[in-house]
């Protein structure tokens, strides 16, 4: 459950080839919820990313906040309230600030970046422990957040060929890492009114071993569109697997193009 909420906030599966679209894919008061099942059968929470506009140290920002918790029988099980936040540029969709503060099963964290994205530096304050370190970071380096927000307005679908690999640099805690995915093509989806959508399906690349079967064990469908949205997200685990289904938006900046069944 816990690894898919960060799923959720982590995968931005879009090319960063081409410069920024001018019209953009998002807007102020976006929002979106998800909800999460457990094998296909087994619902497991719900999460939702809501997007406002917003002023830091005098700055104009979109602030993105996104949560995600456990519902039904399985929070009495295993219990997960994660809020994770970001603050970043209306104009060139780099952060400034980057919050994460969860609990999953007992497992807290309460860390707040800020982000020196001119000296390429991250002040990471760990709340929980106290304390404070200045790490070195990428050039131009994007939070959990923010990557999503940043490559949506990327996507230059014409430019998008079967096989592609896209990279992107992303700081998560007090680490960079190397964010890499592949383009596998098109497929049409039912989503979650029972209309169909067409959608780009991406597979970002992850450790095998305990947690994931292989490393192209995670599979995300966004729609072909200016919107770029979610539709879904499926992790196959070594035991099992979870998924993330689209179910209720508001806010969009462009029409969500949908097939809608007689």
């Amino acid at each position: 459950m816990k690894k898919l909420l960060l799923i959720i906030f982590t995968l931005a599966a879009f090319n960063n080839a081409v410069g920024q679209t001018k019209e953009g894919a998002f807007k102020d008061g976006e929002w979106f919820k998800f909800k999460m099942s457990y094998s296909g059968f087994f619902k497991a929470g719900n999460a939702t990313l809501q997007v406002n506009e917003a002023n830091l140290n005098g700055k104009p920002v979109f602030h993105v906040v996104g949560k995600g918790w456990t519902t039904g029988a399985i929070k009495w099980v295993f219990k997960v309230k994660d809020r994770y936040e970001s603050y970043f540029d209306v104009h060139s969709i780099v952060p400034y600030k980057f919050i994460r503060n969860i609990d999953e099963g007992g497992h807290k964290k309460d860390i707040e970046i800020d982000f020196d994205q001119i000296n390429n530096k991250a002040l990471v304050h760990n709340k929980k422990h106290n304390t404070k370190n200045i790490v070195d970071t990428k050039p131009n380096i994007q939070d959990m957040v923010s990557t999503f927000y940043y490559l949506r307005n990327k996507l230059d679908i014409s430019s998008l060929k079967e096989g592609d690999e896209i990279k992107l640099d992303m700081f998560f805690d007090q680490e960079n890492y190397g964010f890499k995915l592949k383009y596998p093509g098109e497929e049409t989806i039912e989503i979650d009114n029972g209309n169909d959508v067409e959608a780009l399906k991406f597979r970002p690349y992850v450790m095998a071993g305990r947690v994931f079967k292989e490393e192209e064990s995670l599979t995300l469908w966004v729609t072909k569109d200016k919107n770029k949205i979610p539709l879904r997200i499926k992790a196959d685990l070594a035991v099992g697997s979870l998924r993330a289904d689209l179910v209720d938006w508001r806010g969009l900046k462009h029409p969500f193009k949908m097939i809608i069944k007689e």
